[in-house]
């Protein structure tokens, strides 16, 4: 393994750091609440629909309408008018960051809390292995195809896949679907058998780096624990049968130590 590749590594956790303890990371979420059209009181007083520890009694009002459009009345300072399709469904009220999100049909309200710690505690990893840097071929599916994941909360969600990564791993052809991230960093969601004993039991995620043409390089020594490894409150999707891996890929991220 050279200097290069080790430093590279570096710079890259860095950066992987850096995004998990932002503000908008996934350390610092403070719950999601399911949401349907209607009126929802946010903060710590008893009659809230929202409860919110760290928050005043009444921190403001969501009134949620029909066709993604809603509006945010805060106890103190300006509304905000919320529309999906203009992209106004993130908004800020002191230290509570808010976002709508959407699964199917589906709405959630989504809080983190800026002044939450966001300490992710050690994260451990496997030896470098610069073997594990593949090159991919990166191919078109012979037709798209709608992909249906399962997620860890029970609730099955529809993706279009159009491409695929074929590599050899372990003396075995792997044909890896990409379900998520976009087209110059295509995310997949695998599990291995490390699975068993080392990693996360539910998946693991990993993007593909230096797309070109036909073309992508997977860094298996990237493979990250997903959101809903760090908090309860991450609705994560789980792998394809096509990314389940029989066999153990020894590299990237290992399991959460507990914390305590």
């Amino acid at each position: 393994m050279t200097d290069t590749f080790a430093r590279a590594h570096r710079a890259w956790f860095e950066d992987r750091l850096a995004r998990l303890t932002a503000e908008d990371g996934w350390l610092n979420l403070a719950g999601r609440w399911w949401i349907t059209p209607g009126r929802y009181r946010i903060g710590s007083g008893a009659g809230a629909d929202i409860p919110l520890e760290r928050a005043p009694e009444h921190l403001g009002t969501l009134e949620f309408g029909t066709g993604d459009r809603g509006r945010y009345d805060p106890a103190e300072g300006a509304p905000v008018d919320l529309d999906r399709a203009e992209g106004r469904f993130c908004w800020r009220d002191g230290d509570f960051l808010m976002e709508i999100t959407t699964l199917n049909e589906r709405r959630a309200l989504r809080i983190r809390d800026a002044a939450l710690p966001r300490d992710p505690g050690k994260i451990a990893f496997f030896p470098l292995d610069p073997a594990l840097r593949i090159t991919a071929r990166w191919e078109d599916l012979p037709e798209p195809m709608d992909l249906v994941l399962d997620t860890v909360i029970g609730i099955p969600t529809r993706v279009p896949v159009t491409r695929r990564a074929i590599f050899d791993l372990g003396g075995q052809e792997v044909a890896f679907l990409p379900t998520y991230g976009t087209a110059d960093r295509p995310q997949f969601v695998f599990r291995d058998l490390t699975s068993l004993d080392e990693t996360y039991p539910k998946a693991r995620f990993v993007f593909g780096e230096e797309v070109s043409g036909d073309r992508v390089v997977i860094d298996f020594n990237r493979a990250i624990n997903p959101p809903c490894a760090f908090t309860p409150h991450a609705v994560c999707p789980l792998p394809p049968r096509e990314n389940l891996l029989p066999l153990r890929v020894e590299a990237g991220e290992k399991r959460l130590a507990p914390r305590g």
